[in-house]
């Protein structure tokens, strides 16, 4: 008797939102999807991509397809998972074969490949013939720098299509970014209209399947309270503009002391080294077992019309004194500390402080400004960020004070003039709390829940 292949199957009905149809049925060669968190536009793509490769598979063809992301690193927490998701979803688990170096999916019996690059790994990529390619996917879209990168990959993989398939299917997904003269909000509107093009926008609203589950919905409606226009940017994904302030200070919540029905389980330590005429900042900050980041204490030294400025030297001893006593306070015994993160341009403190306590400052993974500052405004609008107004006191010259970090943020503005630009400046003066509250959110973004 001859044994008949299982043949794959998915309920398309029960996982694609009626939404999504377009998508779904498109024969368009270039697919733009843009739209707010919780839309599930990754996952419809996820998903037909699974299904073009299974078309292939079902006839013993071999069939590959690319993934990208901007940098490398990214892929392993995101788009590798979410196919091995799709992959599952259409019961085919034990059919692939997963590796992480480098990574790949790939189909057992017909070596049909999932292959995934950063675009900070294209020299290689370039290297490496494919072939067979069926279909393309960059994921947050938005990260890359301009569509020229677009243009300069889709040639390489529109050389390796598979001789079966009519053309490469290319795919987009991205959040609209904040400003809407980005490029990519720009590339994608003058797109619409095209004949070869489907740019689709779509948001957690258009879920008629109930993936958006109570929880996320009740999350949604506290930030749409906290703060409707960061609401309007992040899940209807809309382009709302940037406005001159960039932050909205009501969301700064000040305490008397700590929450009596809360506790401090983790500590944070963020830096922003100065020059001769730039000030250097630590803050201390404190995550509670309900999610709060707190504020806890300031350090601010500013060398500015002084004639004896410090020496890196002294600037390490006395990062090193405010961690030591900070994370020692009774207010929270037990923290433990969970990141000293710096401004990874600071390499004199960073060099001097190794050097004399043998302790490694992170350094942050910078972005375009545009982008960190998304990183705290999350935060802000979950109504998760608190500050002390009267520090516990350590006892120890320029610190004790969170005054000068309100202060800051309150001036903390766009350059006008840059606002309608593609990548907008802040206004560079009195700045320097602000940054390192950049970049603590940005370095520990997965500790704070914060998904931008």
């Amino acid at each position: 008797m001859v044994k008949v292949k299982q043949r794959p199957t998915i309920n398309v009905q029960k996982n694609v939102n009626p939404h999504f149809k377009s998508v779904w049925t498109t024969r368009k060669p270039y697919n733009i999807l843009r739209g707010g968190r919780n839309s599930f536009k990754s996952s419809v793509i996820v998903l037909k991509l699974m299904m073009m490769m299974v078309w292939y598979i079902m006839r013993g063809k071999k069939a590959n397809v690319v993934v990208l992301r901007k940098v490398g690193n990214t892929i392993r927490d995101s788009v590798f998972n979410k196919v091995q998701w799709a992959i599952k979803m259409f019961g085919l688990t034990k059919s692939f074969k997963a590796t992480v170096s480098p990574f790949k999916l790939v189909h057992k019996r017909t070596g049909s490949t999932f292959y995934f690059y950063g675009l900070d790994q294209f020299e290689k990529l370039k290297s490496n013939d494919i072939n067979d390619i069926i279909a393309v996917w960059y994921e947050e879209a938005a990260e890359f720098g301009s569509s020229e990168e677009f243009d300069q990959t889709n040639v390489t993989f529109m050389r390796q299509k598979h001789e079966l398939a009519k053309f490469v299917t290319f795919f987009w997904s991205y959040n609209p970014p904040r400003n809407p003269y980005h490029w990519i909000n720009e590339w994608s509107d003058g797109m619409v209209g095209e004949d070869d093009y489907l740019v689709h926008d779509s948001n957690y609203l258009h879920d008629e399947l109930g993936f958006v589950t109570e929880q996320m919905r009740a999350d949604i409606e506290r930030i749409k309270k906290n703060d409707y226009d960061y609401y309007r940017y992040i899940y209807l994904g809309e382009p709302v503009g940037l406005g001159t302030n960039v932050y909205n200070m009501n969301l700064f919540k000040e305490l008397e002391g700590l929450p009596t029905d809360d506790r401090i389980i983790g500590l944070y330590y963020s830096s922003d080294g100065g020059h001769s005429q730039s000030a250097t900042t630590h803050g201390c900050y404190g995550l509670t077992a309900k999610g709060k980041v707190i504020l806890l204490n300031t350090y601010y030294y500013s060398p500015a019309g002084k004639v004896n400025k410090k020496a890196p030297s002294e600037l390490s001893k006395e990062l090193n004194e405010f961690i030591t006593k900070t994370s020692r306070q009774e207010y929270w015994r037990g923290a433990r500390i969970m990141k000293r993160t710096i401004d990874s341009a600071e390499g004199a403190l960073r060099n001097q402080y190794y050097k004399d306590y043998g302790q490694h400052l992170t350094p942050v993974a910078k972005k375009k400004k545009v982008d960190m500052i998304d990183y705290p405004t999350d935060l802000l609008a979950q109504g998760r960020f608190y500050y002390l107004k009267n520090p516990y006191p350590i006892n120890m010259k320029h610190a004790d004070s969170n005054e000068i970090f309100i202060e800051e943020h309150k001036k903390f503005s766009w350059k006008e003039e840059t606002i309608h630009n593609d990548n907008p400046e802040v206004v560079k003066e009195d700045d320097h709390t602000c940054d390192q509250f950049i970049y603590l959110c940005l370095s520990n973004a997965r500790d704070f829940r914060l998904k931008v």
